[in-house]
């Protein structure tokens, strides 16, 4: 039995054996890390520099776009390092902020998620209260609200995760530090699985929410008489469905699913589809759907050429 005081550093995942494997890996998750900097990036911009941007549905997006460069800088850095010059070694202070930032923007990430799904249901099925319901001090109390509850779930979590005992080493199955692969090396306790319950139902109230906002926004749609009305209302729900759907379901399956179907390789293209995969695919699936943003975006890019 090691206790996890005497524990100085982890030993995460090699994602390659051999030399020119593990180079190929650093190519791809710099391209990976550029293009979701690149798209996040160009989201933000585009809404804080365009006022016509200035909306609710917009607001969330550039907050969603905050959370997904934040995930994503918090895994794949020290994942392309270690790649780079073939090393195993995370700190036990920097495994404990890995854990710490990935549940804090994973956790704001579902909750703006969540709200987006508000926005939604409210310019759909209640389009003449929108802008009392989501007035600028209302959407800036919801942000905050969804920020500051992921940080008290973060804090619980690491805090509690961390001050388990150690009995298994620390080698850790993932290429990142994550709570299901450090309570694998923690030895069994029921307090952690108090606050993995908790934290399973509060987040199936916000699926149970989800649920029964687009039943109601798919009854409103299809009673809309015109195809374009329907159309351009589908067009504004599919991206937000889209980009939920991968989430909940990767992260559903990586926190809750049984030991007996777990493998190195699953939990590996789980935590790859859950924390790296949606920064990249999240700006280009608002985009590509979204006539007004597209516009923004390439009035920013045309703007940023002319300058130089």
């Amino acid at each position: 039995m090691s206790n996890s005081s005497s524990i100085s550093h982890f030993l995460l995942l090699p994602l390659a054996d051999t030399r020119q494997l593990q180079l190929l890996h650093f190519c791809l998750l710099l391209g990976i890390s550029l293009a979701a900097l690149l798209g996040n990036g160009l989201i933000i911009s585009a809404v804080a520099c365009g006022h016509h941007l200035h909306t609710p549905m917009f607001f969330f997006l550039l907050n969603l776009a905050l959370s997904d460069l934040g995930s994503i800088c918090t895994t794949v850095p020290k994942a392309m390092h270690n790649s780079l010059w073939d090393t195993r070694d995370i700190s036990y202070s920097g495994c404990v902020a890995q854990v710490f930032l990935l549940i804090f923007f994973l956790g704001t990430e579902l909750s703006l998620l969540t709200i987006m799904c508000y926005d939604r249901y409210v310019s759909i099925c209640k389009p003449l209260h929108y802008g009392t319901l989501l007035g600028s001090r209302a959407c800036a109390h919801m942000a905050a609200a969804a920020w500051a509850s992921a940080f008290l779930t973060a804090v619980m979590h690491t805090a509690n995760t961390f001050s388990l005992p150690l009995c298994h080493g620390n080698a850790v199955g993932q290429f990142f530090c994550e709570i299901p692969q450090i309570l694998k090396l923690s030895c069994p306790h029921l307090r952690e699985l108090a606050l993995l319950a908790v934290t399973v139902s509060l987040d199936c109230g916000c699926f149970v929410f989800i649920v029964f906002s687009y039943v109601q926004i798919f009854r409103a749609v299809l009673r809309i008489p015109s195809e374009q009305g329907r159309h351009k209302a589908f067009s504004t729900c599919l991206p937000h469905l889209a980009v939920l759907s991968l989430f909940l379901s990767t992260g559903t399956l990586t926190y809750l699913k049984p030991p007996f179907i777990s493998s190195p390789s699953l939990d590996l293209a789980l935590s790859v589809l859950y924390s790296v995969v949606p920064p990249v695919l999240n700006p280009l699936i608002y985009s590509l759907r979204n006539q007004e943003l597209k516009a923004a975006v390439r009035r920013l890019i045309t703007g940023w050429f002319q300058k130089h």
